[in-house]
């Protein structure tokens, strides 16, 4: 998982939690909103796991959301392992970056937002 920020006509940035899964390289779930905590993120992926299950594993950056309480919390609580690239390597995520390119290019860059809620409808039709 990982972020993609974008921003409103208006100029306000958005942020856009994407998750996919490595094996199957389909995309679990994009999430759009203002900002994105790590409580945020965990919740996000208790949804997720209603219908998919919890994973063995999670790989992330090293960002804020990723390395809070919250989120190194939940890993521990539900024993998932928590795979952190090193600082400035984006490439051993590679999964999740090329999915993050592809969404830029065929969603993020084709159209102008103007709301929150337009660019949720939007991603959730693209995804």
């Amino acid at each position: 998982m990982d972020f993609v920020s974008d921003s409103l006509s208006t100029g306000r940035r958005i942020k856009c939690l994407t998750v996919a899964d490595d094996f199957s390289h389909e995309c679990v779930s994009i999430s759009v909103d203002w900002g994105i905590s790590g409580q945020y993120v965990t919740r996000l992926l208790d949804q997720a796991a209603v219908f998919r299950g919890y994973p063995l594993a999670v790989r992330t950056d090293n960002g804020p959301e990723f390395t809070s309480r919250a989120f190194m919390g939940w890993t521990q609580t539900h024993g998932i392992r928590h795979i952190l690239i090193e600082p400035g390597r984006p490439m051993q995520n590679g999964c999740i970056e090329s999915f993050n390119g592809k969404f830029r290019g065929e969603c993020l860059n084709e159209q102008w937002f103007e709301t929150l809620a337009q660019a949720r409808s939007a991603i959730t039709i693209w995804r």
